[in-house]
């Protein structure tokens, strides 16, 4: 691989480097064991062995789609797609995905018509030694393209590594399905044949349910979310965050959005040079266009603190609210705010509005309580 890697002028440590090389090894992969099978098929006459060869040619496609997609996501943004191209890349997972349950439900077809009009089965065993061979060699690259597209976060990959692995299950069903014949004289091809379907339009499905996924919205990644609330709330003049939203426009092109709680005694120019320094970190080495809501907090007063413990105590004591915050005392207006972050287990929403004021004017019965529940986003 590390060959490949500098003949690609490729760095092995980015995702543009491991999806472009792992699409070009399975190109490379499938190209040469096409070629070799149409060669050993022409020279001992072997219809079986050059229609693998062909089947294999068509294999280097998925990678071609997967090598073009990671391409295409990379262009600049345009005034018509400002956040860039990058879900180009999921589109083409969508194409891999089709090609997979068309291949499947087509063997499927074949393989219910063999069931009620059965044909005599033919051994050629110098083609079962050259599909077990390549099984294996397919094998071997469905697992490492599987795991370098989980990896980087490629579907496309995903999807062409899954079809690899389907190809090696297809011929290794192949093969057990000529040692029954051989050993019992049983033909079980046509089941066998359905068996493979089976597997080959699960893994079809499986893709397709990965990329739409994405196309359509999922939570932002965990470990992403994670590392931006450790930096953010590490932040000198930051008191806590919460309500991370982060939208995904490819595979590594995020914007998002974040509440912070500050001293409500702080200047706007404190502020921004705060949210200002953040913005451009965040942005520098994770790749986030973050923009900042502000919550004013009261911590200078005694009050106001335990104003927040008694909050805190309230939250214990349910299993389905996972934190609060964005409290604050309009005295004023003799008002409070507060957000409770529930989990989506949670059904009664206005039960747990109802137990949260009531709780409330236990303590502040001249208060008004204005909470706003919500889940999280990531």
């Amino acid at each position: 691989m590390k060959i490949l890697y500098r003949l690609l002028k490729q760095d092995p440590d980015t995702r543009d480097g491991a999806v472009t090389v792992t699409s070009a090894l399975g190109i490379i992969v499938n190209v040469v064991i096409a070629t070799v099978k149409v060669i050993i098929g022409a020279l001992a006459g072997s219809i079986a062995i050059i229609s693998e060869g062909v089947n294999n040619a068509t294999d280097a496609f998925t990678s071609v789609l997967a090598l073009l997609g990671a391409k295409l996501s990379r262009k600049r943004p345009d005034a018509k797609h400002p956040f860039g191209y990058g879900r180009i890349e999921y589109l083409t997972g969508l194409v891999i995905a089709g090609l997979i349950l068309f291949s499947g439900i087509e063997l499927l077809i074949s393989s219910v018509q063999l069931v009620f009009e059965p044909q005599e089965l033919g051994i050629d065993y110098v083609a079962l030694i050259i599909i077990a061979v390549s099984a294996v060699i397919k094998f071997a690259l469905g697992v490492y393209t599987i795991k370098t597209g989980k990896r980087v976060g490629s579907c496309s990959l995903v999807g062409v590594g899954k079809e690899c692995r389907n190809d090696s299950f297809a011929s290794a069903i192949t093969i057990a399905t000529a040692i029954v014949f051989i050993i019992f004289g049983l033909n079980i091809d046509a089941y066998a044949g359905i068996v493979t379907s089976a597997i080959i339009i699960k893994a079809g499905v499986e893709v397709l349910k990965e990329t739409l996924a994405e196309l359509l919205g999922r939570p932002g990644k965990k470990e992403l979310a994670q590392q931006l609330y450790k930096v953010i709330r590490a932040t000198d003049g930051v008191i806590n965050a919460a309500d991370l939203i982060l939208h995904n426009y490819g595979p590594e092109a995020y914007s998002g959005s974040i509440n912070v709680e500050l001293d409500h005694e702080k200047s706007v120019g404190e502020v921004y040079a705060v949210l200002h320094d953040l913005q451009l970190r965040i942005m520098q080495e994770y790749h986030v266009t973050m923009v900042f809501g502000i919550y004013a907090v009261d911590n200078d007063h005694a009050d106001s603190r335990a104003f927040r413990e008694y909050i805190a105590r309230f939250v214990r004591s349910h299993e389905h609210v996972l934190s609060y915050h964005a409290v604050y005392i309009d005295r004023k207006a003799n008002r409070m705010y507060c957000d409770l972050t529930v989990d989506y287990d949670l059904k009664d929403w206005d039960g747990l509005r109802q137990e949260f004021v009531e709780y409330m004017a236990l303590q502040y019965p001249d208060q008004e309580a204005m909470l706003t529940i919500e889940t999280d986003f990531v």
